[in-house]
């Protein structure tokens, strides 16, 4: 067998061969990802005009503890430190961002953006090692198969919330009255878009079908697994349009709730 020896040139940072703008999708990537986690944490951390009548902000859903009427279990634990920062969010929150951080999507988008890893295709980045994923920390993105369990429940707890912003409390009567405002609408097309990102989950695919040698001998299973295969090869759009309807939704029940916008009841 004849060897064909193969010479490696190691590329100093940035440079390459390519003449396009490849920097713009890093660069794009990097300010998106940097303004949804500083709005995000910004956001989980006030505590406070995240609902609006029966509008809940999904990012504090469900809301375990707080002083809404959404609230699970009443207010703040009497047993929870004065000195420690309280938030409905700070429940919750943590379990969704997970399952966002560890995606096999976004990992490869942030390490680009944030840690030229590399930079882009045929482009030179700042080290000359490789170590994958097989040592700590990037070994935990491995937990990436364990939070999309718990995401498909949040989409569950999201859907509920959509139902609940489906009635609202007449002010002369005090009844609950069937009714459609704008706040329904974003809610329920969040769900829809936080669906089809979770739905189309590279594990969920595998899941559903993609353990199996041969799929289509079971009809149901087949039928699955073309339907998240589906989602999943859109599922960088899923990705993007659902983590900006999320930010979205928190901001006007937020705006609301201050008194800036006022909801349109459409029905």
């Amino acid at each position: 067998m004849q060897v064909i020896p193969v010479t490696t040139i190691h590329r100093g940072f940035g440079t390459t061969s390519r003449r396009d703008a490849w920097w713009a999708t890093p660069l794009a990537v990097f300010v998106g990802l940097s303004a949804f986690v500083v709005y995000a944490t910004w956001a989980a951390f006030q505590g406070e005009h995240y609902t609006y009548g029966p509008y809940l902000s999904p990012f504090y859903s469900p809301e375990l503890f707080g002083d809404s009427p959404h609230a699970w279990f009443g207010p703040k634990p009497a047993a929870w430190p004065g000195w420690v920062p309280f938030s409905p969010a700070l429940f919750i929150l943590p379990f969704p961002g997970l399952f966002r951080f560890t995606c096999y999507y976004y990992r490869g988008a942030y390490y680009k953006a944030f840690w030229a890893d590399p930079p882009s295709c045929a482009v030179g980045e700042p080290r000359k090692s490789y170590r994958g994923e097989n040592s700590f920390p990037l070994v935990l993105q491995n937990a990436h198969r364990f939070f999309m369990w718990v995401a498909l429940v949040f989409i569950v707890f999201l859907a509920y919330d959509v139902w609940l912003a489906l009635w609202f409390t007449n002010p002369a009567t005090g009844a609950k009255e069937f009714g459609i405002g704008v706040g329904t609408l974003i809610l329920a097309v969040n769900v829809c878009l936080l669906a089809g990102y979770t739905w189309g989950c590279h594990v969920l695919r595998h899941v559903v079908g993609g353990r199996k040698d041969e799929v289509s001998k079971s009809p149901v299973c087949d039928m699955a697994y073309a339907c998240v295969s589906g989602l999943n090869g859109r599922h960088q759009l899923f990705a993007w349009m659902s983590l900006f309807s999320v930010m979205s939704s928190d901001l006007y029940v937020r705006l609301c709730s201050m008194g800036i916008l006022t909801d349109l009841r459409l029905l």
